[in-house]
């Protein structure tokens, strides 16, 4: 079994930054693609953006130039660096993570979700 933690999460004001992180454990024999995920209220679950395993990110256009995803393969580890933050962006934000594990089988994860408030 693969589990997902996120932390990092709380309520900034807009314009100010938080870093979310989430790290992975389980039986993990490859890690492919990580990424993070949000879901507005009355909204449907986004794709925020993504990383591969090479290290390559992918992002929606709401948030570029504003956001940073990053990975630490060694610990296991996947960031989300947000700056510049806007009231719409508050959502609860999901880790995910796809790969092997030692037995063989694909997974594919999710972490419980972190609460991002942005508001004056």
């Amino acid at each position: 079994q693969v589990l997902l933690a996120e932390s990092g999460g709380g309520l900034v004001q807009p314009g100010g930054s938080l870093r979310l992180s989430c790290a992975a454990s389980g039986s993990i024999w490859l890690m492919n693609g990580m990424g993070w995920f949000r879901q507005a209220p009355g909204k449907q679950r986004e794709l925020v953006a993504a990383i591969d395993k090479d290290g390559k990110p992918n992002y929606v256009d709401s948030v570029k130039g504003r956001f940073t995803i990053s990975r630490d393969n060694a610990k296991r580890m996947v960031y989300l660096q947000m700056n510049s933050l806007k009231p719409e962006d508050t959502a609860v934000y999901y880790c995910t993570a796809d790969g092997t594990d030692h037995s063989g089988t694909l997974f594919d994860a999710w972490g419980q979700g972190t609460q991002v408030t942005v508001s004056s």
